[in-house]
């Protein structure tokens, strides 16, 4: 990882972007393990479609922790000042998770030199899931 200076952001830049596998079966079991989020509606099409959903769904925290990982990717995790996200949708089976951020402001606070993104996870068709912003303190 290289060390993202303050000096070399400008507002409107972007941060690399994160794009995963499509959702699956087997990415809804193994975060299930992970997180201790059993809830059925994430794993088992018979309760799903009595809740009239199609079929199973990703964990909403599923996608904010691929929200994390776009910032961690991004800066060392000691530098995340302030995680924020609304859930704006639902991912499906087969969505391509895709998160982007855009610098929006460059500040000074608590002696820091931080940066303020635009942040989101949206799928393979552009529909944001999650929305938020992050600040980040840099160099």
């Amino acid at each position: 990882m290289t060390t993202v200076q303050y000096s070399d952001i400008q507002v409107g830049d972007e941060i690399p972007l994160l794009k995963l596998q499509p959702v699956n079966r087997t990415t809804l079991a193994l975060y299930c393990g992970a997180s201790g989020d059993h809830n059925p509606i994430h794993i088992d099409l018979d309760f799903a479609r009595k809740a009239r959903m199609p079929d199973v769904f990703a964990h909403g925290m599923l996608s904010a922790a691929y929200l994390g990982r776009l910032l961690t990717r991004w800066v060392p995790q000691q530098q995340v000042r302030k995680l924020s996200i609304r859930f704006t949708g639902i991912t499906q089976l087969g969505h391509v998770p895709t998160c982007t951020g855009q610098v929006v402001e460059k500040f000074e606070a608590d002696g820091e030199k931080r940066v303020r993104l635009s942040i989101r996870c949206a799928n393979q068709y552009g529909e944001d899931k999650l929305v938020g912003e992050a600040i980040v303190a840099l160099r």
